[in-house]
């Protein structure tokens, strides 16, 4: 007590020696120091206090504290030391970014230099990067220095392991290291065993650490939304099945009797799905509900696959297309194919003889009767169909390209900083949507329509209406690069992955994240949803492919058997099958179905370190391609697969 109040004189005299009358007073005010004698607190204490921080900022010191606090962890109990070598990198960092900031260039290279090496892999590219920093003033605007300086770095932790460091701190008097602990770092505390080695290093490798128990707390609502009822059109329709099938008319009938049970089956309300009013989603019109009859004509045709049926695997090969094409997507219906290429083009195909038609002229159409049944055909002109159709309006590559549900319009994003809406029955351009500041990386229509979601190298993801200019949530929280985006199967949620390593899942009816999940070492290329809602699949430039938990936000599994980024991912239609594509230019099929059985035989909820299952026993198959990376995967309703890549080899 004696001491502090002789700091806060000190302070009171440095106040006083400055002239800020107005501070003094309220810092007397605030510590009960009306009564203080002229010169109370005299030059010496104030030196001694300013004394005490220059002293902590002696270059020499960093070193020695470095190496002393290295030692304690390797000479720690085999218990302790995973979890307390976890905080050797981001002191480090600090450390170097302190040196550089007080001008101690020499110490600040000689301490990177040093112990830079010996951190973990996934971190080499990010001390590259900062050891470029070597002066102050690049210091400001430096994503990476303002990212450290402006938040904390997670470290999950044990409280005996904690008690052990700050033991050791104090008992050192380490005042450096003590001071980067106290404010740059966050320990997640936790009661039990300290995790082992393989359990620190499944969640570790973001850039700011590790996940906090406490952002993966909030209920998810991951269930699927209750099908709409369109029973009534199922029956409608009988004769116009007849008139398409004049040699079997009773076959659809058949077919009808086998589906209203199957649909039923789907319509049972999910407990874990979200209220239908919980967001605003569009009204099926009787278009879309004939889309759904059609649906579910096809599923009811679908293939059961499993480890003993695989799927049949079409590939689609672009040839002479080396480093022009940029991306490639099927619609939901598999019946078109749109690519993306680097001088701003976008190529639709039609994978069905069915050709691309375009509407008639202002004057043709009004001569069409309006009340027509097939009112809609007679607007497509059939003397302008095309195989293929050529979309130009963009400055720069496109990145990604997604069909709308009912596969009338076409969204694409690009480096141009834009997202372009396209029709696909006038085949133009019919709205430039501009908000992100730098290339927008992603962009993906919601599964309901209506909705879609773009994401940018400017760290945040957007949600969007296609019937307004402006974006409807910003979604803020990444540190780097937002690389993909995915939107739940039942639109109240969207996933994000990043250059910072992390995965979020976002509340697309408030805004806020309500998942925050690490695990992997590099950016994060693609995603996908399993077809019940519950696990996220991220596949990732560490070649490997992480399951995720929504209901408690664990990793349950890594994938590993990739040699090269993995940048398409798809599951079968009934969700038995994962398939991943990587840039090896081969497609693996996991067994899903096996994974959750195993997963649902464990109790998550007791433990909040789970072990992260192997992949290798799920593997069921894999398929190299001649010199093809992946571009996409895409599962048609019957669960034929297919895969689309361009050709890298020499022609």
């Amino acid at each position: 007590m004696a001491q502090s109040k002789t700091d806060l004189m000190a302070v009171l005299a440095v106040l006083k020696k400055y002239n800020l009358k107005g501070t003094e007073d309220i810092l007397k005010k605030e510590a009960s120091l009306s009564d203080i004698p002229e010169n109370a607190a005299g030059e010496a204490e104030v030196n001694s206090v300013l004394a005490a921080y220059k002293s902590e900022g002696d270059p020499d010191i960093y070193e020695n504290s470095y190496m002393e606090l290295r030692r304690f962890v390797e000479e720690s109990l085999d218990i302790y030391r995973h979890e307390l070598a976890l905080i050797l990198y981001p002191v480090l960092v600090h450390m170097y970014i302190e040196l550089v900031y007080n001008s101690h260039e020499e110490q600040a290279k000689k301490l990177i230099s040093k112990f830079g090496p010996e951190q973990e892999y996934y971190y080499q590219d990010e001390l590259t990067k900062l050891a470029m920093v070597t002066k102050r003033d690049q210091m400001s605007g430096n994503d990476l220095t303002d990212t450290f300086k402006s938040n904390a770095f997670t470290i999950r932790i044990s409280r005996d392991t904690l008690s052990l460091l700050k033991r050791h701190l104090h008992e050192k008097k380490a005042s450096v290291i003590l001071n980067i602990v106290n404010e740059h770092l966050f320990f997640d505390l936790y009661e039990g065993v300290a995790r082992n080695k393989s359990q620190c290093d499944a969640t570790s490798g973001a850039m700011i650490g590790e996940a906090k128990r406490l952002d993966n707390k909030v209920k998810v609502y991951y269930g699927l939304l209750k099908e709409p009822d369109v029973q009534t059109l199922v029956q409608a329709p009988p004769e116009e099945d007849d008139d398409m099938d004049p040699d079997a008319p009773d076959k659809p009938k058949k077919k009808k009797a086998k589906k209203d049970p199957l649909f039923s089956k789907k319509s049972k309300s999910d407990p874990n799905a979200p209220p239908l009013d919980r967001i605003p989603l569009p009204k099926l019109k009787d278009v879309d509900k004939m889309e759904k009859i059609k649906s579910l004509r096809e599923a009811s045709k679908r293939l059961n696959l499993g480890p003993d049926c695989l799927p049949s695997v079409c590939m689609y090969t672009l040839l002479n297309a080396n480093y022009t094409v940029t991306c490639a997507e099927i619609c939901e219906d598999s019946s078109l194919i749109a690519i993306g290429f680097s001088d701003s083009s976008i190529k639709v195909w039609s994978l069905t003889p069915v050709k691309l038609r375009e509407m008639k002229t202002a004057e043709q159409l009004k001569e069409i009767d309006r009340d027509a049944d097939d009112v809609l055909i007679r607007m497509l002109d059939d003397r302008k169909a095309e195989i293929s159709r050529m979309l130009y309006g963009h400055s720069g590559p496109v990145y990604r390209a997604s069909f709308s549900p009912d596969r009338t319009l076409l969204l694409s994003c690009s480096e141009d900083c834009t997202i372009r809406l396209w029709s696909l029955h006038t085949w133009t351009c019919v709205v430039v949507y501009k908000g992100h500041q730098f290339s927008v990386w992603d962009v993906r229509f919601s599964p309901h329509g209506h909705y879609f979601v773009s994401c940018s190298h400017d760290k945040t993801a957007r949600l969007w209406a296609t019937d307004s200019h402006q974006p409807l949530r910003i979604f803020a929280g990444h540190l780097s690069d937002v690389d993909v985006v995915v939107f739940h199967p039942n639109s109240n949620y969207v996933a994000t992955g990043s250059s910072d390593r992390t995965v979020r899942l976002w509340d697309v009816c408030v805004g806020n994240h309500l998942r925050l999940m690490t695990g992997h070492k590099a950016p994060i290329h693609s995603m996908v949803f399993s077809m019940c809602g519950r696990y996220l699949a991220s596949g990732s430039a560490d070649c490997r492919v992480l399951i995720w938990d929504l209901a408690h936000g664990h990793l349950l599994a890594a994938l590993c058997g990739h040699s090269a980024s993995i940048h398409s991912l798809c599951f079968s239609r009934d969700g038995t099958i994962l398939a991943t594509g990587g840039l090896d230019c081969n497609l693996k099929l996991w067994d899903f179905s096996k994974l959750c059985e195993d997963i649902s035989g464990e109790n998550v909820n007791v433990s909040h370190n789970p072990d992260v299952r192997d992949g290798e026993p799920y593997l069921m198959r894999s398929f190299p391609t001649k010199q093809t990376p992946f571009l996409t995967l895409h599962f048609t309703r019957r669960n034929l697969l297919l895969g689309v890549g361009m050709f890298e080899g020499s022609a």
